[in-house]
């Protein structure tokens, strides 16, 4: 996505639908590492870097996720 990385300008709908894209990104590279290690044959710096960019999606995932629920104070 090519909009600004600043969280605190982005409304909760276009979080949300970041949030979807981003799990569905995470999905894929889950599948395609598990394809990769499958066949045995990989290349495991290719399985590596696809590793560290779901890493990296993880992250933002958590950050939205984060600003999406409302603080409780038990």
């Amino acid at each position: 996505m090519n909009a600004p990385a600043d969280m605190s300008m982005k409304n909760d709908e276009v979080l949300t639908v970041e949030l979807a894209v981003f799990r569905r990104q995470h999905r894929d590279l889950d599948e395609a590492i598990t394809a990769l290690q499958e066949r045995g044959t990989s290349d495991q710096l290719t399985i590596r870097r696809l590793k560290k960019q779901k890493l990296g999606l993880k992250d933002k995932i958590s950050q939205i996720e984060d600003r999406l629920t409302p603080d409780i104070i038990a």
